[in-house]
């Protein structure tokens, strides 16, 4: 209704100047009895009755009475306003014009009457509007049925008129009387002068395009009577202007059944539009099912080879098909991303996460290029930003792992920086940092574009430069702004304007060179504005670019126990407390590198002071003011000059303190790292690749030191023995009707020590599943033929249900099923259906979470690990 009603209100604004004559258009709608309550419920108005209107307007707002039907005017232009909200068939001649207009099918006249308002002699135009084309034959009672609402057109007779004299006749000196004859013993004046029939008149009858009533119009001269040859000159141009008054009420009638006819062919595009979009979500849902299926094969088969014995040449074959099989899920992924993004259908998460967790994963990702083209990567957080946000982690990801990746591919040597702070700090911080701006004050030493620059014209910024009050972070809110700094080629300046804009690439070889889809900004330039954020950028040819954006989450610190907390993938302990209280050097030059150095040393409770060379470092050693366990070389200081760092090892060892086996050196590149084995027949220290996340330096550490668990924080860093303890003595259930699927799965949970059971077919899986069973967690497909996941998800959810009924009735025993007293196994979907529909579906069948296909073994870990509590070994 509220779609009709603007389309109306546009094309009425936009077509006005076709209708000069008219004083108004209207539109009421037809309303039954059964409909009224819910119609007046979404209009905000109840249905007045017209014929209170027209005789009392101060109770204009008496409401109309039961009635079979209705018909309320819900769109009126400016000039006719007042008439929204009346019944159209509560007033006597208007009801009987909109019944004789649906009943024929034409426009239908209204008798003379006083306009509402004005109090001007005028009449009303209506035709039908019906909700389908009709054919000429078509009953009373087959229009009646197919009405959908009633279109009226209101002409003021005496401007009407005048304006025809006007344009018409402004020279003669006549007077025009217009007469409605429909009832010949009692014409109606619609407009004249009233002046006394002395035989002089030019009688011509008007047709206005209604057969029901006839209108006639009398001319004569305003004085004496004019000599015949003017006598008939005047009588035919009298004749002319009465038949251009029928022929203008003639076209404003076929006007208006344009009108209706335009507005039908609107609705009918509109309808043709939606089921296309529909069609197009439906095409690109079956297409990423079809696609994402084998690719869940291709992924899993690859994995489970790489836990075979391979030489060098295999396993790299190895990693290029499972890098490949990626990439062509990313590129799916995106594909949808964009469809969500036009349809306006792609959500928004609220969990809380670790946001230091999430960037040291993302910098996993990219660690392996950057060190094969020897560019630095590097992540800085503030240290006031909260440890646990509360928002949609994979959405935050997404924007990074797009900012990142196309720096990635664009930079060839420098550096790659990611920073995040809270908006005020930014502000605070704007003067210095213009003051210490230049090439040495940069994390590699290359020039880089001012960041400033990127979030120029941001409204989270006032013109002065500070932050809105609203904008600034508090105690429930966090606003972040997040700045991605690289030293790369630069985006042309005439690419600039469309760098957002979806499936553009910066020029015709970028995609051919680097690969890519050129969606990947367009949808994160969504996903902050739905984060409640801006990004913007500046770039520089040939010296690079910075992207910035913010966003606004919850503040997870105060607010933890009152949301979904998420455990999310690879999170490290948020301290080691095998460092605690230990004291690093660490020896950089450049201030914004050891700034970075220092704070993903001290996330694991180390305190860090910076040096700028190795003679200070020397310096802070001979004093014996502090005990230093450990130093930290960059490797620009250490390839320096090899004369000072062979001195500088020679001189650690006279200290006598054991100096070799604690001294680190901070690697940017693999190559460089391996190239580098000895000094002078110096050994070099212990090497600790870049970019720098809590893990990897933890477990450098602790290997170099001998301290804790040797390093090993990340599953896939664990011994596949240890791995095994991880869902040992856990039961599980597959059902899949895919063989390849069923085995990949299997295998995945049997790394972690899960006892695997594989089914495929739905019905099997409710049989299995039936109280009281062994069973601690199914993962269930949801496309499955007889019996798909839905359908088998809701018939053991409710046979749980029953069988905890009975044991709540006292007739079955708990101590039986090992005190068990409440049975609901954890059913976890696994589906290459990756639309929000399918995931709501899923919930409301019962389901307990969603893994998307293709999946990997420890994705299906740390979904199916969150129903099980630490629990002491279950192992015989």
């Amino acid at each position: 209704m509220a779609r009709t009603r603007l389309l109306l209100i546009r094309y009425t604004e936009r077509t006005a100047f076709e209708r000069p004559l008219t004083s108004g258009v209207a539109y009421a709608v037809r309303v039954l009895r059964s409909e009224r309550e819910e119609f007046e419920k979404q209009q905000g108005w109840t249905i007045k009755r017209m014929d209170t209107f027209e005789h009392n307007p101060v109770h204009k707002d008496e409401p109309s009475p039961i009635e079979e039907e209705y018909a309320p005017v819900i769109f009126a232009q400016d000039t006719v306003s007042h008439v929204i909200s009346l019944d159209m068939l509560s007033g006597k001649e208007d009801r009987e014009n909109v019944l004789r207009a649906r009943a024929s099918g034409k426009g239908v006249l209204t008798a003379p009457f006083r306009l509402l308002k004005t109090n001007r002699l005028g009449v009303i135009l209506t035709f039908a509007v019906y909700k389908r084309e009709l054919p000429s034959n078509a009953t009373p009672n087959e229009r009646i049925e197919a009405t959908d609402g009633y279109l009226g057109g209101i002409f003021d007779i005496e401007s009407l008129v005048e304006k025809l004299l006007h344009q018409l006749a402004s020279k003669q000196t006549i007077f025009v009387n217009v007469y409605d004859i429909t009832n010949l013993s009692h014409p109606i004046s619609m407009y004249g002068s009233n002046v006394s029939d002395d035989g002089l008149w030019l009688v011509s009858t008007l047709n206005f395009g209604d057969p029901f009533r006839k209108h006639e119009m009398r001319c004569r001269f305003k004085q004496k009577a004019p000599w015949p040859l003017l006598a008939i000159s005047t009588s035919i141009g009298i004749l002319v202007i009465a038949s251009l008054v029928g022929h203008i009420f003639q076209a404003t009638v076929n006007r208006i059944a344009k009108v209706e006819e335009d507005y039908h062919g609107m609705m009918e595009l509109k309808k043709k539009a939606e089921a296309a979009d529909v069609a197009k979500s439906q095409f690109l849902a079956t297409v990423s099912h079809e696609i994402r299926t084998p690719m869940n094969g291709v992924l899993g088969m690859l994995d489970m080879l790489m836990d075979t014995e391979l030489d060098v040449t295999q396993q790299d074959y190895v990693r290029t098909a499972q890098a490949s099989g990626k990439a062509l899920v990313s590129l799916i992924n995106e594909v949808l991303d964009q469809a969500k993004v036009e349809s306006g259908k792609l959500e928004l998460e609220a969990v809380s996460f670790n946001l230091r967790a999430i960037l040291d994963d993302v910098l996993s990702l990219f660690s392996g290029k950057s060190q094969d083209k020897g560019v630095e990567l590097a992540v800085y957080i503030s240290d006031r930003v909260p440890e646990t946000l509360i928002g949609d982690p994979g959405r935050f990801r997404q924007i990074i792992t797009n900012l990142m990746g196309n720096s990635i591919k664009f930079t060839e040597k420098g550096h790659i920086f990611v920073t995040v702070y809270l908006v005020e700090e930014v502000v605070d911080s704007i003067e210095v940092e213009t003051e210490l701006s230049s090439s040495k004050n940069t994390l590699s030493g290359y020039p880089v574009a001012d960041r400033c620059h990127s979030w120029k014209g941001f409204k989270t910024f006032n013109q002065d430069g500070s932050t809105s009050p609203f904008k600034s972070s508090s105690a429930d809110l966090i606003n972040l702004i997040v700045s991605v700094e690289d030293t790369g080629q630069g985006i042309p300046l005439e690419a600039q304007s469309r760098i957002f804009t979806p499936f553009m690439q910066v020029g015709p070889s970028i995609s051919r060179t680097h690969g890519g889809t050129g969606i990947g900004l367009s949808i994160s330039k969504y996903l902050v504005g739905r984060m409640k954020g801006e990004i913007g950028f500046v770039s520089i040819p040939n010296i690079g670019s910075t992207f910035t954006f913010t966003a606004v989450f919850g503040n997870g610190s105060s607010t933890s126990n009152e949301h979904n907390s998420q455990q999310m993938n690879n999170q490290p302990n948020s301290v080691s407390s095998e460092f605690q209280g230990m004291k690093a050097l660490v020896v950089d030059p450049r201030p914004i590198r050891a700034k970075v150095s220092r704070y993903h040393i001290q996330r694991l409770g180390i305190q860090v002071e910076v040096v700028s060379d190795q003679l200070q470092c020397l310096s802070q050693i001979a004093s014996g003011s502090k005990i230093i366990n450990m130093i930290l070389v960059e490797q620009e200081v250490w390839e320096k000059d090899t004369s000072v760092s062979t001195l500088f090892v020679n001189n650690l060892r006279k200290l006598g303190c054991g100096f070799q086996s604690k001294l680190f050196l901070l690697a940017n590149s693999i190559s460089s790292s391996r190239a580098n084995t000895s000094t002078d027949g110096v050994s070099i220290p212990s090497v600790i690749m870049k970019p720098l996340r809590s893990s990897m330096l933890a477990a450098s550490l602790q290997r170099a030191m001998g301290v804790g668990n040797k390093g090993n924080i990340r599953n896939w860093e664990l011994p596949s023995m240890s791995l095994r303890h991880l869902l040992l003595g856990r039961k599980i259930l597959i059902v899949d009707d895919n063989n390849v699927n069923l085995k990949v799965a299997a295998a995945g949970l049997k790394r972690y020590g899960a006892a695997v059971v594989c089914v495929e077919r739905g019905k099997k899986a409710t049989e299995l599943l039936m109280p009281p069973h062994q069973f601690d967690a199914c993962f269930m497909d949801i496309q499955m033929p007889e019996m798909d996941g839905f359908e088998a998800t809701k018939i053991i959810r409710e046979m749980e249900h029953n069988f905890n009924n009975r044991i709540r009735r006292g007739e079955v025993s708990i101590e039986a099923y090992e005190n068990v007293s409440n049975f609901h196994v954890p059913i976890l979907a696994m589906t290459a259906d990756v639309i929000q529909a399918t995931y709501e579906e899923c919930l409301r069948s019962g389901m307990d979470g969603y893994v998307s296909k293709p999946f990997e073994a420890e994705q299906l870990y740390r979904e199916v690990s969150r129903f099980f509590p630490p629990i002491p070994d279950r192992s015989p």
